[in-house]
């Protein structure tokens, strides 16, 4: 899968991109990272990409102009068809089923703003998608284009090395995922519990399920309403919940 990343600060992705999981999925070929720097296009002597923004606004808005022009550089080299991400505090909210969906698109570009964001009309000429990390502000969309990366690019199958590494983890099913134990096997008087080390599978497979459930509704209820859960969970919650 290959990203295209349109940015005022490419060295920030790219040092961002260098390091754990991504890089491996890189170096594997599974993954590939361009980052496009969008002062390349600017037509000012200065490589000026900001203006004024119309209408008594405060700061400054990037042009339409520079980031047309660094898109139809990767329009050239990309698939027909291929989305374009605009990093957003507006847009709709990233989450593992968005993570899941654009981990079957074989390109993605993603735009990062800047300033007080990008002039609308180049957004809706190149017919960009705007996505969100989260209810805040962001000096820039690196941080959050870079979180679209991990995210996604984990899921590219051969990246975590086996299918089945990212299969019981948070949100995978509607769940957050359930409490993890390594060694010593005594920390500070708190020990693993018994089941962990029982080797009976099916009863390991039950408690991580049941602690999943319990998890999820200690500190995520709203995401139960979403999950499919048995009778016996469905029991089992409500209990709880009359504690």
């Amino acid at each position: 899968m290959k990203f295209y990343v349109m940015t005022l600060f490419k060295e920030m992705i790219l040092q961002g991109v260098s390091h754990s999981v991504i890089k491996r999925g890189i170096d594997k070929g599974l993954l590939e990272v361009e980052a496009v720097d969008i002062r390349d296009f600017s037509k000012d002597k200065h490589r000026r990409v900001d203006d004024y923004g119309y209408g008594d606004g405060v700061g400054m808005v990037m042009q339409p102009q520079p980031v047309y022009d660094a898109y139809m550089s990767i329009k050239k080299r990309s698939a027909e068809g291929t989305r374009v991400i605009y990093m957003s505090p507006q847009g709709r909210v990233f989450n593992q089923k968005i993570a899941n969906e654009l981990a079957n698109e074989k390109e993605l570009i993603l735009l990062c703003g800047h300033y007080e964001g990008i002039d609308k009309r180049v957004l809706d000429e190149i017919g960009a998608e705007e996505l969100s990390i989260g209810d805040f502000v962001l000096t820039g969309g690196e941080l959050a284009a870079m979180t679209i990366i991990d995210a996604v690019g984990r899921l590219i199958p051969g990246v975590l090395g086996k299918e089945e590494s990212f299969m019981d983890e948070s949100f995978s099913d509607g769940l957050l995922e359930y409490p993890q134990y390594t060694r010593p096997f005594d920390f500070m008087g708190r020990t693993v519990p018994e089941v962990l080390i029982s080797g009976h599978h099916k009863n390991i497979a039950e408690w991580k399920r049941r602690q999943s459930v319990i998890n999820t509704l200690k500190k995520r209820p709203e995401l139960l309403e979403g999950a499919k859960l048995s009778e016996e969970e469905k029991r089992m919650i409500n209990e709880l919940k009359n504690q």
